[in-house]
């Protein structure tokens, strides 16, 4: 099944149900999460592996200290669609039940 990419204001009613951190536009979105300490960060990346699995969708992930960038894009259709922001809030669940950094 094709994947329709989202105009902008589709991305924007997306992005306005997920954690704030989230930013992107029709090209892609992103997100920067801070982690407690190293181990969370490599946790949240190993809870986050079978979800991506159950829906076929992965996620460009880079794991620095304790942070993990994620950049969301549907190759296939060149850009942000409806299995990204679905993605999206997949990471926002599993982060969530993490800790994160304290600010």
């Amino acid at each position: 099944m094709a994947r329709e990419r989202l105009s902008q204001q589709d991305i924007e009613t997306a992005l306005a149900g997920l954690n704030p951190g989230w930013q992107g536009g029709p090209e892609k979105l992103t997100r920067s999460i801070e982690f407690a300490d190293f181990p969370t960060a490599v946790e949240f990346v190993n809870r986050i592996a079978p979800r991506c699995e159950e829906i076929d969708h992965h996620p460009d992930l880079a794991l620095r200290w304790r942070w993990v960038d994620i950049e969301l894009s549907t190759h296939s259709s060149g850009g942000v669609t409806d299995l990204d922001t679905a993605l999206a809030g997949i990471v926002d669940e599993v982060a969530g039940g993490l800790p994160l950094a304290t600010q």
